[in-house]
């Protein structure tokens, strides 16, 4: 009759251990201990899983020289839990609890704990939806028109796409919009503008993130171009004082315009850049307000992978 040795014993409750109090590093490598897998193992799974992490990186994360950024890597964590049959949302919830001190170092921003829990849920509902996460669609252009209301709260983001297919039949793209802090998703409205029509839609009201459908009414070939344009009526958070755009991965050009309420107009802003959500803010650099037009604007001719933004000062 088969039975748990001593060593086996001790490694189930030193794992156990290390699930709940962390930290993230030292419950993965003892999660991968456990199993007894080799990297090339856990990365050969991974990638049955659709996820793509070198076996340098998963080194990196067991020994704490590098932690899971990116959407992809944060994919690929939550493969972990699987592959190394541990219970839901354990190695998720221990890089969320370990941001609270790297909050503290930064601006006003998202935190990385609640974008760490974003991506969760945008996975959640792009599987509802059965569409990958670059939806078959390379990004060519994408330009966005922030409007900051009189209450200093983001009113307006409208977004204009254009996009080339990799693949045939595509016919839709999900747009998401994560509203600040304290939003109400089920109180935002999304429309289309221009070559577009409104599909499903769901929200998250926890996270404020709202993820709609833009139905294309024709399929794309492989190769095909298209342009689409649609808003995001918002107003349900509190005071503003950046917006960010992150990619998982390069894309084309990016131009994001921020416009301000006359009653409400900021002292200073300035563009900044960030490699990942955990990562320092570089790249800053002082943007003029136009007194006559009351915006400001950054413009990227390639997106790089992470995050750029610009982020105001109120007086």
């Amino acid at each position: 009759m088969p039975h748990a040795t001593p060593h086996a014993d001790a490694a189930t409750a030193e794992l156990d251990s290390v699930l709940r109090g962390g930290p993230f590093h030292v419950a993965l490598r003892a999660a991968i201990a456990a199993r007894g897998l080799p990297l090339q193992r856990v990365q050969h799974h991974l990638s049955r899983h659709g996820v793509r992490v070198g076996v340098t990186s998963l080194s990196y994360w067991q020994q704490g020289a590098r932690r899971p950024q990116r959407p992809e890597s944060l994919r690929a964590v939550r493969a972990l839990e699987e592959i190394l049959q541990l219970p839901e949302e354990s190695l998720i919830r221990l890089l969320a609890e370990t941001d609270d001190r790297a909050g503290d170092r930064r601006s006003a921003g998202r935190s990385y704990r609640s974008l760490v829990e974003a991506s969760g849920v945008l996975d959640k509902l792009l599987a509802e939806f059965g569409t990958p996460r670059d939806g078959g669609l390379h990004t060519l252009g994408h330009h966005e028109r922030v409007r900051i209301g009189a209450r200093r709260e983001l009113a307006q983001r409208e977004s204009h796409h254009i996009v080339r297919a990799h693949r045939d039949g595509v016919d839709r793209y999900v747009a998401v919009h994560h509203g600040g802090p304290g939003a109400d998703p089920e109180r935002m409205h999304v429309r289309a503008l221009e070559n577009c029509r409104i599909g499903r839609v769901r929200r998250h009201h926890d996270t404020g993130v709202l993820a709609a459908e833009l139905l294309f009414d024709l399929g794309l070939r492989a190769g095909d171009t298209f342009l689409f344009r649609y808003t995001v009526e918002d107003g349900t958070a509190g005071v503003c004082r950046e917006y960010v755009r992150g990619a998982d991965s390069p894309g084309g050009q990016y131009a994001l315009q921020v416009c301000f309420d006359t009653a409400a107009l900021p002292v200073r802003c300035h563009r900044f850049t960030q490699h990942s959500a955990a990562a320092p803010r570089g790249g800053r650099q002082e943007l003029p307000l136009s007194a006559r037009h009351r915006s400001v604007h950054l413009v990227e001719p390639r997106l790089r992978a992470g995050y750029v933004g610009i982020a105001w000062d109120w007086e």
